[in-house]
């Protein structure tokens, strides 16, 4: 019912037809047989990300010179949006390999970094971890504690990062250290640590009420020393780079949560035209009726909101402001709209049999990964208000 192709299809051809309909074949085949039991045994499907490289969706913003698929955000969002539409947790498992972790290396490294990562990157070679958020500084990145010091030409980093999508599994990450005074924007630095470097190891594995096939843990460095060649960028631009990327990566989490929304969305529809009460399906009732109506209309305002943040951002515009609209708002609707369908499934909501027990879950994800509908609020009104 609410395709992508109508949204794109006055820019885009056949080209993009293809990617959603690759998008389609490959979550039937190797992701909807599996999802419950990923799901309840926590277990990370690795060799599903690589199967998605084969593909190039591990590589879809990354340019073709470096392995990518070279790809713009309609296509972008438009796969994650279908694979989330399956389960989620590969969404945002995709999302963040590529918004994340590729991206920060592709706009933020030089050539020669470039082309020493984005390749096995691009291609699910390797898996790519991006971190910058530790225990007590969620939403307040600047307030990090954990270190880089320089020492000749190489940096030792000490600290721990959590709540990191593949913090466990990854074969690179690329991570952001404060090498200044606490609390300033200018004293932070990203640095890529390579799978088995001295030092790098992993904590953790988070126990999750959703996403729970998409790996999240701790990283933690004790002592672990990396050479300035390892460096992204200028000393002291660590922060001020997070800050774009995740200009991005919010466009990520919005087309995850549309796919949540659709997901739900769609099972609903179909339960409403199966399932009998009274004589007739509960699709003909008005409360019910008007419920599908409302996820309708919401679910397609957040699309187009998403997709004028992926035109955006494909033009080079500045995406800090829109890019939290569409975060927030889809963020918010796919919460909604998850918790409508479990209402419109009555009993059967409430149990595993049926897909909308499982978007319910994830769906919470949505409005605090990579800022929380707080912090979404207070980046929108701080574009218009100046103070």
């Amino acid at each position: 019912m609410f395709e992508i192709d109508r949204t794109v299809s006055m820019n885009y051809g056949e080209t993009t037809k293809m990617v959603i309909e690759s998008a389609k074949h490959f979550s039937e085949q190797y992701i909807r047989p599996n999802v419950m039991d990923w799901d309840e045994s926590q277990f990370f499907p690795a060799t599903v990300l690589r199967k998605a490289g084969e593909l190039g969706f591990m590589g879809l913003l990354i340019p073709e010179i470096y392995g990518g698929s070279g790809m713009g955000y309609h296509e972008y969002i438009a796969v994650i949006e279908e694979i989330s539409k399956v389960d989620p947790s590969i969404g945002l498992s995709l999302a963040a390999h590529n918004s994340l972790a590729a991206q920060h290396v592709y706009l933020f490294g030089n050539e020669e970094q470039r082309m020493k990562w984005l390749p096995k990157l691009a291609t699910g070679q390797w898996i790519g971890a991006w971190g910058l958020t530790e225990y007590n500084t969620g939403s307040d990145a600047k307030g990090m504690n954990a270190t880089a010091k320089k020492q000749g030409d190489q940096w030792i980093l000490n600290g721990t990062k959590n709540f990191i999508t593949h913090g466990k599994s990854c074969d690179l990450a690329v991570v952001i250290f404060k090498n200044g005074e606490k609390g300033d924007s200018h004293g932070m630095t990203s640095f890529v640590v390579e799978k088995g470097t001295p030092g790098f190891s992993s904590g953790k594995v988070e126990n999750k009420l959703g996403m729970r096939a998409s790996e999240t843990a701790e990283m933690v460095f004790e002592n672990c020393i990396v050479p300035d060649s390892n460096r992204l960028g200028d000393i002291g631009e660590g922060f001020i780079q997070s800050m774009k990327i995740l200009d991005g990566g919010r466009i990520s989490i919005a087309a995850l949560s549309l796919g949540i929304a659709k997901g739900a969305f769609e099972a609903s529809v179909k339960y409403a035209n199966e399932r009998e009460q009274f004589g007739k399906p509960i699709g003909a009732f008005q409360g019910i009726s008007f419920m599908l109506a409302e996820m309708a209309t919401e679910i397609e305002a957040a699309s187009l909101l998403t997709h004028q943040a992926g035109e955006d951002k494909n033009q080079g515009k500045n995406v800090t402001q829109i890019g939290a609209m569409a975060k927030l708002f889809s963020s918010e609707v796919c919460v909604k709209v998850a918790s409508n369908a479990v209402q419109v499934h009555g009993g059967y909501g409430f149990i595993k049999d049926f897909p909308v027990e499982k978007f319910y879950r994830d769906s919470k994800l949505c409005t605090i990964g990579e800022g929380t509908s707080e912090i979404q609020k207070l980046v929108i009104a701080r574009n218009f208000l100046k103070s």
